[in-house]
């Protein structure tokens, strides 16, 4: 039936026939189909079969979607269902074997994340199968006693040809490719995805992709990321469609998977069993792709060529008489058996185990972030908030995670802004998991604005704060100085008027102050006539606005009030935002009116005294004169 079946599936030509066929015959030989949907679809989404179309997922491919192998699982199991999975060395099918290395590396990566993040569920024989689909389980064992590739495994150039268009993002450190990306090693990460992934899990104080124990403790990472929780179907299948976002990869790798997880056995390194056909149809068997452009390091044995076969002695016939005794397992299934038909220089040696505890990001241990600070955020324009906005990380089980990227953001029509101008701030949590933004200034535009708290590589639900800004205030006005304001009508007051604000007995600078003319203290709006303030040309407005300066004075000069055409008492009253106010009486007085004076007529001569006062001498003459004889 494998003979018929192909045992693989090619990209781009999975029909729905054929990968009903496969199914079909997969179903009939009891070997792992390609997993249906649990029954109650306890992860929220429906599982993705051979004949759907996979959505892909949010976040980046860890490979760059670039070339896998698709040669599936046999179609008989290694063992029966239930049975002891920790079998003999070179026990039960040849494709059932996995190298001693790599098992012991996939294995470890399981304890280790799941003592830092149980709730995620890894098993290691998830990371079996992507390691087989990806490179065969590096080569089929082809590493060093420290779990290091004989030379690195490269994908093809990622150049937009047929894959992915990735530009350079390492400078060729990985791949050796200064124009575009490959991907690297015995799970297939591109250098921007190790770049953030990338783990030291042998304790040898480098991360190498190459190193099948740090690249199996980073794919477990990525595979867990985004909270998923691999035990159910849903999160299992956005979890490998992340790594390479493919319908046919998701089927391939669940169907190694499965059949990993009925059984399988350690074989030495070097002996593996080599996939035969990738998924760029170029029927290359060797995966790494292309020829690296640089030499392993001169300090790393030489690779050497695996049989596909284990060399198994020539034997004598037997005696019946004296029949061999059964090969006893090892003691330690971690440990390959000593082969006498392996020349020294090929001999399988011991992994070194790691010496140190793998590292795990700070930010994958995030299980949430959760608002720290507590009440409103408000503050008046200008100001300091007096809370900064804080956050804390926490694990699955709620305990603080500390060395977390938090990035503070300003969202909203606002001119806030942290210290330096800066709308976005990223803050590390200290050992309490707890992280505060920098200070936070309000402008001078009110209203409300948020401020969110994300994980730094995260997809976390963010934490949020609102914050409000409104307009500078005084408790108090009082004025300053204590001049009569009087002025006669149609003139201007000549004397200065000038009032102080403060807020809680401290000087309260740009506070608007609005000025009203009133007829009395109790009135209820501006007077119609009387004084008013100096505008353009023709108005009488009674009503002004002003804002005080950086001693919480306002001030209006001389000539700032004019008197009106109307005597009587006003008042100017003045009130800051806030609710302090000041009265300033304002007296207009009538300007004092003056009668027109007559003017007394020119004499003229016959009006004169001396015409009317004394007789003319003549006349005194005459009368006086005596008789004559």
């Amino acid at each position: 039936m494998a003979a018929q079946l192909g045992r693989r599936l090619r990209k781009g030509a999975t029909s729905g026939a054929v990968v009903a066929a496969a199914v079909a015959a997969l179903a009939a030989s009891q070997a792992p189909d390609m997993i249906p949907p649990a029954a109650d679809n306890a992860g929220g989404d429906r599982a993705i079969g051979a004949g759907d179309t996979a959505t892909p997922p949010a976040d980046d491919s860890a490979t760059g979607d670039s070339p896998y192998f698709t040669e599936l699982p046999p179609l008989n199991t290694p063992n029966k269902p239930g049975a002891h999975t920790n079998l003999p060395v070179i026990t039960g099918p040849a494709e059932a074997g996995i190298p001693a290395s790599v098992l012991s590396a996939y294995k470890r990566a399981e304890a280790s994340i799941r003592s830092s993040d149980p709730a995620c569920n890894l098993p290691w024989q998830l990371l079996a199968g992507i390691g087989k689909v990806e490179s065969g389980q590096a080569r089929g064992g082809g590493v060093d006693a420290n779990g290091t590739t004989f030379s690195p495994i490269l994908g093809p150039a990622l150049n937009g040809v047929g894959f992915a268009n990735i530009s350079d993002t390492d400078g060729g450190a990985y791949d050796g490719d200064k124009t575009h990306d490959r991907a690297v090693g015995p799970m297939q990460f591109i250098p921007s995805t190790w770049a953030t992934w990338g783990q030291d899990a042998n304790g040898d104080g480098k991360k190498d992709p190459n190193n099948i124990y740090d690249a199996a403790q980073a794919a477990g990472l990525y595979l867990c990321a985004n909270d998923r929780n691999l035990a159910l179907k849903a999160d299992l299948d956005r979890a490998v469609l992340s790594y390479n976002r493919s319908t046919e990869y998701l089927n391939t790798v669940l169907s190694w998977f499965d059949y990993y997880k009925r059984g399988t056995h350690q074989v030495p390194d070097g002996t593996g069993v080599l996939p035969v056909d990738r998924s760029d149809d170029r029927g290359r068997g060797d995966r790494p792709g292309p020829t690296p452009p640089f030499s392993p390091d001169p300090t790393t044995p030489p690779p050497t060529t695996p049989s596909k076969k284990p060399v198994v002695p020539e034997q004598k016939p037997s005696d019946p008489s004296n029949p061999p005794k059964p090969t006893q397992p090892p003691t330690d299934p971690s440990k390959p058996p000593t082969d006498p038909t392996v020349p020294p220089t090929t001999k399988p040696t011991k992994p070194t185990p790691p010496t140190t505890t793998p590292t795990v990001p700070p930010a994958v241990k995030v299980a949430r972030i959760t608002p720290v600070t507590t009440g409103p955020l408000t503050t008046t324009t200008g100001n300091v908030f007096g809370k900064a906005p804080t956050v804390a990380a926490l694990d699955a089980s709620g305990a603080p995670v500390a060395g977390v990227s938090i990035r503070f953001e300003i969202a909203g029509t606002t001119d806030a802004r942290f210290a330096g101008g800066a709308t976005t701030a990223t803050v590390t949590t200290g050992s309490s998991g707890m992280a505060a933004s920098p200070a936070l200034r309000a402008g001078e535009k009110l209203g409300s604005f948020t401020v969110k708290a994300t994980v730094v590589t995260r997809t976390l639900p963010a934490a949020e704060f609102t914050a409000t800004v409104t307009a500078r205030e005084a408790d108090t006005l009082t004025r300053v100085g204590s001049e009569v304001l009087s002025a006669t009508t149609g003139a201007g007051f000549t004397q200065q008027v000038q009032a102080k604000a403060t807020d809680k007995g401290g000087l309260a600078p740009g506070v608007l102050v609005t000025g009203e003319i009133v007829t009395s203290k109790t009135a209820t709006g501006p007077s119609t006539d009387g004084p008013y303030f100096k505008g353009e040309a023709g108005t009488t407005a009674r009503t002004a606005t002003f804002t005080t300066d950086a001693n919480g004075l306002i001030t209006l000069t001389s000539g700032a009030l004019l008197a009106g055409d109307k005597a009587g008492t006003y008042f100017l009253k003045l009130t800051a935002h806030g609710g302090g106010s000041v009265f300033v009486e304002l007296t207009v007085e009538a300007a004092p009116t003056t009668e027109p004076s007559t003017p007394e007529p020119t004499p003229s001569a016959t009006d004169s005294p001396a015409a009317t006062s004394s007789p003319s001498p003549s006349s005194s003459t005459s009368s006086s004169s005596s008789p004559s004889n």
